[in-house]
């Protein structure tokens, strides 16, 4: 057990609020309407030169067992009923009683390079999650993060946790300064819990120094994804729904050409008009979204009835849109001349959250306040992985990209096909027909780079 400013701390994960809020909102959307779906989940290291040695591995597979002891605390279950009033009682009060069962929905395989050797022998790690979906749909971001912290627990240590809390301030300053609103997003592929609070707790300072000695800097601090930090350290939690919601959809209507539309009138359902209302654009490419974006938003969920032509559009009633792939620059335009032929006058945001560090942020703020709209930010790795060697000045510690994605539904395979065709999943045969079906359009985006995108 490690310590941070004197206060102990398990390693690994061990609250079930460790996980980004979109998880929990789609937790209760599932629930709601899913309820005795069976999906499956799939691990790919995108960057496959990284592997785990046999201590990370037999480490990881001991963590992950330990997550059978998590239940949420009273403490968290009346912080979440004050905070998060688009979750139900009903579904808190579900949340309570809930288990993870990782015996039962994880397994964990290493194949080693070699069948000699001790712990040191390197080998690919194998991960799948299969249940119902109700059950399993929490374990994405923990198993992330444990992996990531197996990985540099194990492999690589040559690193240490010195200046990490003046470094997140100074950044946090730095995007502040130039007017960025922008919330952490670092949850999955952070170096270890020490890490992330540490992080956090530098931004944290750093949204106390601008008000207190830069009232008339702009940006702000808006909060973190990750619901327990958002709890430890009082600032709000962020964020809405992700690609698995349109994926698992998708996948149990097998109707690709109106998934899009299915999962954001499911989603209104479940949660109003106008709550929870930032929408990732790019499940099945930007375009085939805002095709659907585009068409009437029903008061409620009427699944397979016929909608009211008066009715305001998705792209009316939600905030705005999510860029997580593909060139930015060119999503900036595409979502302005497509709210522009809406006939939308009120200010939408863009939230971006694709491999940001400051300068990105403040060169897409830029360009998205000179079209009109308003831009936000999800920091992620660059904030909760980012080191260098401790024995080597200035050489970078490259975080894993890893990443766990829905693979089945109820029996059909899920994809996903995004504005950069490095990001896509799924089996080859499958995803030539949804391309047709979506009409998309296949990009390749110069800084998208999955295996090396952090290297420098």
């Amino acid at each position: 057990m490690s310590t941070v400013n004197g206060q102990p701390h398990p390693e690994g994960v061990f609250s079930l609020l460790d996980t980004d809020l979109y998880k929990l909102t789609m937790h209760r959307a599932v629930r709601q309407w899913f309820p005795d779906v069976p999906v499956k989940y799939r691990f790919t290291n995108r960057t496959p030169h990284m592997q785990l040695d046999r201590r990370a591995f037999r480490w990881l597979q001991r963590q992950v067992a330990k997550m059978a002891a998590i239940r949420l605390t009273d403490d968290e279950f009346v912080w979440l009923e004050r905070t998060c009033r688009y979750l139900d009682q009903d579904y808190l009060q579900f949340l309570k009683g809930f288990e993870l069962r990782p015996d039962e929905h994880v397994k964990l395989d290493f194949n080693p390079e070699s069948e000699h050797g001790g712990d040191d022998v390197f080998g690919e790690l194998w991960v799948t999650v299969e249940g119902l979906w109700v059950e399993t749909i929490l374990y994405e971001v923990p198993l992330l993060a444990l992996i990531s912290e197996a990985y540099f627990r194990f492999v690589d240590t040559d690193w240490t946790h010195a200046g990490q809390t003046e470094n997140a301030k100074q950044k946090g300053l730095k995007l502040i300064e130039n007017g960025c609103v922008f919330s952490e997003f670092g949850s999955r592929r952070r170096r270890d819990y020490e890490t992330h609070q540490l992080v956090v707790q530098g931004l944290v300072a750093a949204q106390k120094d601008s008000e207190t000695n830069h009232a008339d800097w702009r940006g702000k601090f808006s909060g973190t994804s990750n619901v327990h930090m958002a709890m430890r350290f009082g600032v709000a939690p962020i964020g809405t729904v992700a690609h698995e919601w349109f994926m698992g959809i998708a996948a149990l209507t097998d109707n690709y050409a109106d998934a899009n539309e299915t999962a954001l009138q499911y989603w209104t359902g479940t949660f109003g008009r106008g709550v929870l209302s930032i929408a990732s654009t790019d499940t099945f490419g930007t375009p085939a979204f805002l095709r659907s974006f585009s068409r009437p938003a029903p008061k409620s969920c009427t699944i397979g009835t016929e909608k009211e032509g008066s009715d305001p559009t998705y792209a009316e009633i939600f905030t705005g849109v999510r860029q997580d792939s593909g060139d930015p620059m060119e999503y900036i335009g595409i979502i302005k001349n497509f709210y522009t032929k809406q006939g939308i006058r009120e200010k939408k945001t863009i939230v971006f959250s694709d491999a940001l560090n400051v300068d990105r942020c403040i060169k897409y703020k830029n360009a998205t306040d000179t079209v009109g709209l308003t831009p936000s930010f999800g920091v992620g790795t660059f904030l909760t992985n980012d080191f260098v060697h401790a024995s080597e000045k200035g050489k970078k510690s490259v975080p894993l990209n890893v990443v766990i994605k829905l693979s089945e539904a109820k029996g059909r395979a899920a994809i996903k096909l995004s504005d950069d065709r490095g990001k896509n999943t799924g089996a080859d045969g499958l995803v030539s027909r949804i391309k047709k079906e979506v009409r998309y359009e296949e990009k390749a985006w110069v800084g998208g780079d999955e295996a090396h995108r952090w290297d420098k």
